[in-house]
């Protein structure tokens, strides 16, 4: 049986605030889309064999009740405007809280994420100092992983570029629901037939984008 040896941490901005660029939906949609792709991300991370804990970073208080439900613990936005630093942030806080687990982020818009495709992500990462996961368009990043020396994520335009820059390795392999990151419609619709987890697909069927 694989032990664990990953703490996820997963940066949620506030519901209300998220998926600005999912144009089309009105934004009560909006906000349940970002807060259902938040937690069926989640849910995923936290089913992975490999995965010991997860730690949301995120400044929604209310929100953070519905993922410490699922089993996530939380902390507040360390540095705001500045996911990378916020990143560190927390990183030092999974040193502090699991220092047997390696600190790995992953982004909080994958509803499709399977927990197959994250430990088959993690059984590569472990064997690098430092490695990510590049999106399906090739150019951003959806999972960074690090030893705790080693632990610099470039999140951000051109991350992949970025991260290949520091030196960290792309992990191969297809890992569909790991590169399906959501930011607009099409997007929404290509996770919804890779099949996307509950809380999406609730938010879905009680919307007319069925």
């Amino acid at each position: 049986m694989t032990s664990p040896q990953y703490a996820v941490m997963v940066p949620v901005k506030p519901p209300a605030r998220g998926k600005s660029r999912l144009v089309g939906p009105p934004a009560d949609l909006r906000r349940d889309l970002a807060a259902a792709f938040a937690l069926d991300t989640v849910a995923a991370c936290l089913s992975a064999a490999q995965v010991g804990a997860v730690l949301a970073v995120t400044d929604d208080a209310h929100f953070s009740r519905h993922l410490a439900a699922l089993g996530c613990a939380s902390i507040p936005d360390g540095v705001t405007g500045d996911l990378n630093a916020t990143l560190r942030q927390a990183a030092a806080e999974v040193r502090r809280r699991w220092p047997e687990l390696a600190p790995v982020a992953v982004c909080a818009d994958l509803p499709a994420l399977r927990a197959a495709d994250l430990d088959a992500a993690l059984t590569q990462a472990s064997t690098h100092q430092a490695s990510f996961v590049a999106d399906a368009s090739g150019l951003g990043t959806t999972l960074y992983a690090a030893t705790h020396d080693r632990f610099d994520p470039r999140f951000g335009l051109g991350s992949c570029l970025a991260h290949l820059g520091t030196g960290a390795v792309a992990i191969e392999g297809p890992l569909a629901s790991l590169r399906r990151d959501v930011d607009d419609l099409e997007d929404l619709r290509e996770a919804m037939e890779l099949g996307v987890g509950p809380h999406t697909r609730e938010a879905v069927a009680g919307s007319e984008m069925r």
